[in-house]
């Protein structure tokens, strides 16, 4: 699944992970200092609104110190092992991690927007008000600019990484067809070949860019509500904590995850044995168009009924899982205001403030929630593993998984 299209070696992933540790920790204990020395302002006295966010100095550094380490990276193992999906997999990787990177900050801009816009709706409602409309409406054009390049930033993101999953499709399609010799006698080869593949990449089209955002939600808005965390001196029930708005946000979403993991650990096996009886009979239907002798009555009675069966125990399993979750996100709706409660009721924030720490406790909080969110597609994901982890077995003759040998 990885080896067909990253580079064959063992010390890829590994180097992968040593060189992100080594360029983020060059970044954040230098940067100020190679900003200095090449004449670039790091820090700003307060917040950029509008298109002027992501040409500061600290964004123009970025840039370059991203395209550099990029650089560097892709150079040595272009050098050390050439495979023919390099630039797709090393290149095509590092543009999505930074189109993700810069749509996490198109967010970050549009929070730094919303304090002066609701502040001066607020003060626009008050008696005595000097906000002009020009003010209102020089606001909101600046709100339309980034939103002009959010849209922009989202379909070029999406369309590039509609390719470069469909390359990376085309590279365990090559690559389980050249092994066809040993792994034709799998149950539902063509099936895995064909379907499993492409369902592979089309969840990790969405789920894989998905994580990467969260990720990326993560390193952009948690500065951004631990400052906001300022604003609110208590929680309720708990009182005074360090931190609160980051505290709580940790808090819920461990809580969310874990329950979830918890309710739905079942489901990944039975959705891999639901395309085991699915396959079965499929491939029976399939004889029968050629052999008169095949898919009898009896046998697609029987083989049906295994599906049946399959189906009833999902939707079962599925129901109380489904419940856990809507109560969750249903909960997750109102916990930021819970929490804020007393910090409202004794005035000690204004509007702007208000919409500014929602916007960043949810872009935190749903970044923490990323299983919460997607643990049916994880589910979908692991079973597609599963299968294909016996071909993977199959070529490197091993056993095959213990799940592959479970009678129906």
């Amino acid at each position: 699944m990885f080896k067909s299209f990253f580079p064959d070696s063992r010390a890829f992933w590994p180097s992968v992970i040593l060189w992100t540790v080594i360029c983020c920790g060059v970044w954040f204990q230098w940067s100020e200092a190679i900003g200095a020395r090449v004449g670039l302002q790091m820090a700003e006295a307060t917040p950029v609104i509008g298109l002027g966010h992501f040409v500061t100095d600290a964004f123009l550094l970025f840039y370059g110190y991203y395209a550099l380490s990029v650089a560097l990276f892709a150079l040595a193992w272009f050098t050390l092992k050439p495979s023919r999906w390099q630039r797709w997999s090393i290149l095509g990787s590092a543009f999505i991690l930074f189109s993700t990177y810069y749509s996490v900050q198109v967010s970050v801009a549009i929070n730094n927007w919303r304090r002066p816009f609701f502040d001066s709706v607020q003060a626009a409602l008050s008696p005595n008000s000097k906000v002009t409309t020009a003010d209102l409406y020089v606001l909101m054009l600046q709100f339309a600019e980034i939103a002009f390049v959010a849209i922009f930033i989202f379909v070029i993101t999406r369309f590039f990484v509609s390719h470069y999953i469909f390359r990376w499709r085309t590279a365990m399609n090559d690559f389980y067809t050249s092994q066809w010799p040993q792994v034709r006698s799998i149950e539902g080869a063509s099936q895995r070949v064909q379907e499993d593949t492409m369902r592979f990449a089309t969840i990790m089209e969405g789920l894989g860019v998905s994580m990467v955002e969260a990720v990326m939600t993560l390193f952009a808005f948690l500065p951004v509500l631990w400052s906001l965390s300022a604003y609110v001196s208590e929680l309720p029930v708990f009182g005074a904590v360090p931190a609160p708005l980051f505290s709580a946000a940790m808090a819920w979403s461990v809580f969310g995850t874990l329950l979830l993991a918890a309710v739905g650990i079942k489901l990944p096996g039975l959705e891999f044995k639901n395309q085991r009886v699915e396959a079965a009979y499929r491939k029976e239907l399939v004889y029968g168009e050629d052999n008169p002798a095949r898919a009898q009555p009896e046998t697609l009675v029987s083989l049906f009924a295994d599906v049946r069966k399959n189906y009833f125990r999902l939707y079962f399993h599925y129901m109380y899982f489904n419940v856990a979750r809507s109560l969750y996100l249903q909960a997750d709706n109102i916990f930021a205001y819970l929490i804020l409660v007393p910090t409202i009721a004794a005035g000690k924030i204004t509007f702007g403030i208000l919409q500014q720490i929602l916007t960043a406790f949810s872009q935190v909080s749903n970044a923490f929630q990323y299983l919460v969110n997607s643990w049916t597609t994880i589910v979908e994901l692991l079973s597609v593993y599963k299968r294909l982890t016996a071909f993977e077995a199959a070529i490197k003759h091993e056993a095959l998984p213990a799940i592959e040998a479970q009678p129906e």
